[in-house]
């Protein structure tokens, strides 16, 4: 299992800093292990660099057509849960929906601890939600109210909102296609538009029209989670970990400056390896639903179709 001080440690000797078998000073690694989170933090800008979406989930209130997602935001969960090692077990549901990417917060939960995968519970907010979830971190924790959040999107990618168990599609508006609708307290059954805005703390969604109900289904990129010791376990895909020592040496060189010309264009050509790997691996092909062009012709490209069967 590698460490963060594993990135550290060989970053520092791919740039000469230490010879085999010796382990940074503590204030050299502290310095080298910010850097890394910044470098993380900094390659959550890049689309492809982000190795999956976060499938944001959560039930539409009648007539509210702003939420804020975030630490503290209005886009959440509050469940009543016990922990045992890695496993969730969720008893019910106050509001919200659970989901995958979730953090958690409440009394016996480490900080930092996020859902990382479904077991018996399948998430959203109907019965199928209770039951067992992995989480990121293992401890103990008796049954307690929980808060699960989202962290802040740096951008959303596509959506949908689900009623009656149809999906229909909802538009990702730019700050001015939203500045032009002339009629933006608009009442309607769904949403067909929704903008975002990710201001510093928390994000903001404005709905449109303003709908009296649906369960929201947003796919977003979120920060890459940067580490919070030089001793946690790194749970990332394969070559993220090569591509974050020779990304970070490459980042430390103009601090240390030992190393030779050859050496500087190893680090540089690994470091842009790396990252050229990931970002071919995480790329996804363009993909569009496609339906029946007799059914379909002179109709809006929706699910809305279905509700009159096709027909006019």
């Amino acid at each position: 299992m590698t460490q963060p001080l594993d990135i550290v440690s060989g970053a520092l000797r791919s740039i000469g800093a230490l010879e085999s078998g010796e382990t940074p000073e503590p204030e050299a690694a502290n310095d080298a292990f910010n850097l890394l989170n910044d470098m993380l933090a900094q390659w959550s800008n890049e689309h492809m660099m982000i190795h999956y979406q976060t499938e944001v989930i959560f039930p539409l209130v009648g007539n509210t057509y702003q939420y804020t997602i975030g630490p503290g935001g209005t886009v959440g969960a509050v469940l009543t849960g016990s922990v045992s090692g890695f496993t969730l077990t969720v008893t019910s549901i106050t509001s919200g929906a659970i989901a995958i990417g979730q953090t958690l917060s409440g009394t016996g939960i480490t900080a930092g601890t996020t859902i990382a995968s479904f077991n018996t519970g399948s998430g959203e907010n109907a019965a199928g939600a209770l039951g067992t979830y992995t989480l990121s971190n293992s401890m103990t924790a008796g049954s307690t109210t929980i808060n699960a959040y989202y962290q802040r999107p740096i951008r959303i990618n596509s959506a949908f909102v689900r009623v009656s168990s149809i999906d229909y599609p909802v538009q990702i508006l730019s700050n001015e296609d939203y500045k032009l609708i002339g009629l933006k307290a608009l009442n309607g059954p769904w949403p067909r538009a929704l903008y975002y805005q990710p201001s510093e703390l928390l994000g903001n969604l404005t709905f449109w029209p303003n709908p009296s109900s649906g369960e929201m289904h947003m796919y977003c990129d979120t920060i890459l989670g940067g580490f919070n010791t030089l001793q946690d376990i790194i749970k990332l895909p394969p070559g993220y970990n090569n591509a974050m020592r020779y990304g970070l040496a490459e980042l430390l060189m103009p601090e240390y400056g030992k190393n030779s010309q050859a050496q500087n264009a190893m680090i540089f050509n690994q470091a842009a390896r790396g990252r050229a790997l990931i970002k071919r691996s995480n790329m996804q092909p363009m993909q569009t639903a496609k339906f029946d062009p007799v059914i379909m012709s002179g109709r809006p490209n929706d699910a809305g179709w279905i509700m009159s069967g096709g027909f006019n």
